[in-house]
């Protein structure tokens, strides 16, 4: 018999101490403020992903707002009534903010108070807000304040659950898989090939530092073990083994429009360092080229591989990531530091 798991458990494989859900309310998304609410959380140091459209379920407003609903109550409100006026069946933007592990406090400290009249200048509620507790209790309504965020890792966890479905199909035509390989890794430069993929429009997510196993890069490279009598000076199985197996890598995820692929690939430049084009990441960061590696009889070390297309991203993800953490996918959540994983 399986066993329930504990409550509050919706999502495995996610840091929800780094992780917050931004809700933008109705009132955000009709007076046309959802960008500028969303860029003053990314201004403030935060990354925001994954957002999405939803017009809100009675299921959804009542689980996102328990507290409210199972608190003290003024005494004459049908708060139930007032949350469904305010929230069933309107539209709503929701999206996932990533940052250090203090990121509940800061985001609400952020927003600003519940009063918009008493919001702090500089918050997001007294910069953009346009509605007061008073004026909402003189209207029999509940308080139009634009924006909230999780107030804790428990809470993002639950509002995680409520506004994205773990059920849903990721996309992979809008998802590559970033390998920084063993000599990305040893020459320090992960940190500036991510920045150069960010740079280029891409949003940089879930990166991990792994210690490579034998079956991962036999998957990951398999077209190269299958087509290994295009070298036959070289023995392919043990490269690979000997440039991967045991060693160190980083990989992530970056998000973009569908098709990305192509575009994350003109980025990386020719496989060959020697022959990829200045402003390429091969280009200006390589140190390697073909020519020494067959002269050495091992494989050329071009600092960093992308999916070549939604089909490769997809059998990546499973070679890195492993097939079980496809909420990284629909969240397309971002940590801001790689965590450590020995698949």
């Amino acid at each position: 018999m399986s066993r329930k798991p504990a409550s509050g458990a919706v999502v495995d494989g996610i840091d929800f101490d780094r992780r917050a859900v931004v809700l933008c309310k109705p009132d955000a998304v009709e007076r046309g403020l959802v960008e500028r609410v969303l860029a003053r959380i990314t201004e403030a140091g935060f990354t925001v992903v994954g957002r999405r459209d939803v017009v809100v379920q009675p299921w959804q407003a009542h689980v996102a707002y328990r507290d409210l609903l199972t608190g003290p109550r003024n005494p004459g409100a049908d708060v139930p009534a007032l949350l469904d006026q305010a929230f069933t069946g309107r539209p709503v933007a929701v999206a996932l903010a990533h940052g250090t592990p203090d990121i509940h406090s800061r985001l609400r400290r952020l927003i600003g108070h519940t009063d918009p009249a008493a919001a702090v200048a500089g918050t997001i509620r007294s910069d953009l807000g346009a509605d007061s507790l008073e004026a909402a209790a003189l209207q029999k309504r509940l308080v139009r304040n634009l924006v909230h965020t999780s107030d804790d890792p428990a809470a993002a966890r639950r509002e995680f659950g409520v506004w994205f479905a773990e059920r849903e199909v990721p996309d992979f035509a809008e998802c590559s898989v970033i390998l920084c390989k063993p000599d990305a890794v040893e020459r320090g430069l992960v940190a500036e090939v991510l920045d150069r993929v960010r740079a280029a429009g891409f949003t940089v997510s879930d990166p991990v530092d792994v210690i490579v196993r034998p079956w991962q890069i036999h998957v990951h490279y398999w077209d190269l073990l299958v087509d290994a009598d295009w070298f036959p000076d070289r023995d392919i199985p043990a490269c690979l083994d000997a440039e991967y197996a045991g060693r160190h890598v980083s990989v992530a995820l970056a998000h973009a429009e569908p098709g990305c692929h192509g575009r994350l690939r003109q980025l990386l430049g020719h496989f060959d360092p020697m022959y990829a084009a200045p402003g390429t990441i091969r280009g200006d960061l390589g140190a390697d080229s073909l020519e020494i590696a067959s002269l050495q009889k091992r494989l050329v070390r071009n600092l960093v591989h992308t999916s070549d297309d939604a089909d490769a991203a997809r059998r990546d993800f499973g070679t890195w990531f492993g097939a079980g953490r496809r909420a990284l996918l629909t969240s397309l959540s971002v940590p801001a530091q790689p965590t450590s994983a020995d698949h």
